[in-house]
């Protein structure tokens, strides 16, 4: 006699899509409130990136169980899920990069660096930038992500001399560049596994949209900087960095590998640009002379190549870890209590899984090693190794409390089936939604601060979205990707982590006021390029493999 097979229980929850009058317009609307409120708290009332993202949170719970009908209990789990990844592995990478940030400032290496980028690139701010914010800051991006990058480059453009708003504006400007590929690949590789399409592919066609962009920003960014006298003066410069970053990320996720894209692309325009303006130095401006501290106007002998030790050995032990799979070792699969396979997707007539990912041994805990390293070689004592944990903690508290909030509204939107009502809204655009498409990943990494979550939260919708209007699936999850990296300038937990390190806690409205027409428009801009993509380019979309 077969033994009875356990019957897999009915999800308690359907998504409604359009719950308010049968009206997917109304819905749309009422949908969008919860962004809504976040937007106009930090942009409008500039108000903390922390009380946004608290009154987003309360506006969506609101909402979901009062018009979508989404059970109280299984709301307050999903947030609680949000929060669960928010903490690990989001704050945990974003925490241990900024101890060996710290790190690197107790030893005294981050002074090291900051004086060898004095001794060897040109006296001009705006050079600076580039070499610092862009082709270093994407370096950062590529082996940590979450929104370190910003926090590390942003403090050592303030050491540099820029004033704290400037650091802290044009680095997320800049960090639009890497995000797709940033944290070894796992944006792209997340994307994969939602959308059912092989992750190389999607990684090419990544790979043929961003490095468009990565080619424009110096030009945009010093321009907006400097003025178009500036582009005028400095184009070969500019040339060299964007046009090496493009180059090498369009061959390494066409060609190479999309895990390493950033790594190799970063490193592609370091050694580049630097080596640029060691044979060619435009006229010195004194209007963008770098601001030198009393102590770097000492004479003395230039320092070495120490600075860079913290760096070299995240980098290292990063690539080692990914490599040799470390991750896998101790890795829980944690299907979410009360969440898991309860709600009903309507959308794709299927349940929805709620899994969180525990992995131990993931990226945190390589930067952590890197840290650990960092302050043996620097013979940073215990004591001064647990004053940069202190330190780090009462950098990070406030961030840690924001991105927990904002990554459980995230979830919320998407449980309550919110957030595929506003796709549904989007995608009824139909021809015109590759005008429109990279919206959604603007969206969706506005919330969640991470391109990974947006992948997660719109990857496959906009497949199915592409497939019910008849445009290619490929070209539109790989959209989803590209317009994230726009609404990552913007994240309040991307900003929220940029002004720890910065005099600018509490300020992040007056970020966000800054950066977000830069974002509004470079995500007009990739739409009018998908859609060129889709009906004149074609030829650029790489056909999927048989």
């Amino acid at each position: 006699m077969t033994p009875a097979v356990p019957a897999i229980p009915a999800p308690a929850f359907s998504q409604p899509l359009t719950p308010v009058g049968h009206s997917l317009l109304l819905s749309f609307l009422v949908a969008a409130v919860p962004i809504a409120v976040a937007l106009i708290m930090l942009g409008l009332l500039r108000r903390p990136a922390w009380q946004a993202s608290l009154a987003g949170l309360i506006a969506g719970l609101a909402i979901a169980v009062g018009v979508w009908k989404m059970p109280v209990g299984i709301a307050v789990d999903s947030v609680a899920a949000g929060m669960a990844l928010a903490l690990v592995p989001v704050m945990w990478i974003v925490v241990n990069a900024l101890l060996l940030y710290n790190i690197a400032v107790k030893s005294g290496r981050f002074d090291q660096f900051r004086q060898w980028m004095l001794d060897h690139l040109p006296n001009d701010r705006r050079l600076v930038l580039l070499v610092v914010a862009f082709s270093f800051g994407c370096l950062l991006e590529g082996i940590s992500g979450f929104g370190t990058p910003i926090a590390i480059t942003s403090a050592l453009l303030v050491g540099l001399g820029f004033p704290a708003l400037e650091a802290l504006t044009y680095t997320l400007i800049f960090n639009t560049a890497p995000v797709a590929f940033g944290a070894l690949g796992v944006p792209i590789t997340v994307l994969g596994a939602v959308s059912s399409l092989p992750a190389p592919t999607l990684a090419a066609m990544v790979g043929r949209q961003l490095p468009f962009f990565a080619l424009l920003l110096p030009f945009y960014v010093v321009g907006v900087y400097g003025g178009f006298r500036s582009i005028r003066k400095l184009w070969p410069a500019l040339l060299a960095s964007g046009g090496s970053f493009a180059a090498a990320q369009f061959v390494t996720s066409n060609f190479l590998g999309y895990q390493l894209t950033d790594v190799l692309s970063s490193l592609t325009s370091l050694v580049v640009t630097i080596g640029f303006l060691k044979v060619w130095r435009p006229e010195p401006d004194p209007e963008f002379a770098v601001v030198r501290s009393a102590s770097a106007e000492k004479p003395g002998k230039p320092v070495g190549f120490g600075g860079w030790l913290p760096w070299i050995v995240v980098s290292v032990v990063v690539i080692f870890w990914v490599h040799a799979d470390v991750a896998s070792i101790g890795d829980v699969k944690v299907q979410w209590p009360g969440l898991h396979n309860v709600v009903f997707v309507t959308l794709y007539n299927k349940p929805y899984a709620a899994v969180w990912d525990f992995q131990p041994l993931g990226t945190g805990t390589a930067i952590l090693v890197a840290a650990l390293i960092t302050a043996v070689w620097t013979r940073t004592g215990v004591g001064a190794f647990f004053e940069c944990v202190v330190k780090t903690w009462r950098q990070t508290r406030i961030a840690i409390l924001t991105v927990m909030m904002i990554v459980g509204l995230a979830y919320l939107l998407n449980y309550s089936g919110m957030s595929y009502t506003l796709g549904m809204g989007v995608a009824s655009t139909g021809a015109l939604f590759p005008l429109v498409s990279a919206s959604l990943g603007w969206i969706a990494v506005f919330l969640s601060g991470s391109d990974t979550s947006g992948n997660a939260l719109f990857g496959n919708l906009q497949v199915v979205a592409a497939r019910q209007v008849g445009l290619d699936p490929v070209l539109m999850a790989a959209t989803n990707s590209s317009g994230g990296v726009m609404g990552k300038m913007i994240s309040p937990q991307n900003i929220a982590t940029g002004v720890s390190t910065t005099e600018l806690k509490g300020k992040e409205g007056l970020v966000f006021a800054r950066t977000f027409w830069h974002s509004v428009f470079l995500t007009l801009l990739l739409g009018v390029l998908v859609f060129l993509q889709q009906h004149v380019l074609s030829w650029m979309i790489p056909a999927l493999p048989h």
